[in-house]
């Protein structure tokens, strides 16, 4: 499976069947299903050389979640269904959102829970689909990523496991 790092899915290739979520405990489900956003509320929160972001950063982050519809990936699709049929409004965690040493030892945690779990071309699929996100926002109305931002992808991409 090969994806940009802009996140966008293949032009073919898709596979019909849909993924069986019944492999994953609840925790690790919420896991996979929490990730992307908090690395979207991270990646849009500024921070000691980040710039403020703004509502095209936000909206960035948001199409490249939403891109996962599109994905031949079943974990993504089924990932993205999750969180568009979520009502549970996930503001209890909004503190833990920006919490880099939290966010980076949540990416840690789900790529445990893939490798375990999921096939090895899903689980890359996730992970590059995640940092991703990050770069999105990271790029919004932006030539190229400040350096702090860089350091963010970066740190990001290694807890990911794709450094």
């Amino acid at each position: 499976m090969s994806h940009s790092v802009a996140g966008e899915p293949p032009s073919a290739g898709r596979r019909a069947a849909p993924l069986t979520t019944a492999v994953y405990s609840a925790a690790e489900w919420d896991l996979l299903t929490d990730l992307p956003g908090r690395v979207l509320v991270a990646a849009a929160t500024p921070g000691p050389g980040r710039p403020p972001r703004g509502v095209a950063a936000g909206l960035a982050g948001l199409d490249a979640v939403a891109a996962g519809r599109a994905f031949d990936s079943d974990l993504i699709r089924a990932v993205v269904a999750a969180i568009y049929a979520r009502h549970d409004g996930a503001t209890d965690r909004d503190e833990r959102l920006t919490d880099l040493v939290d966010l980076l030892a949540a990416a840690r945690a789900a790529v445990r829970v893939l490798r375990r779990r999921a096939d090895p071309a899903d689980s890359a699929a996730y992970r590059q689909w995640v940092e991703s996100v990050a770069a999105r926002v990271c790029r919004a109305g932006e030539a190229a990523p400040s350096p702090a931002d860089r350091r963010f992808l970066d740190r990001l991409a290694g807890a990911l496991d794709l450094r």
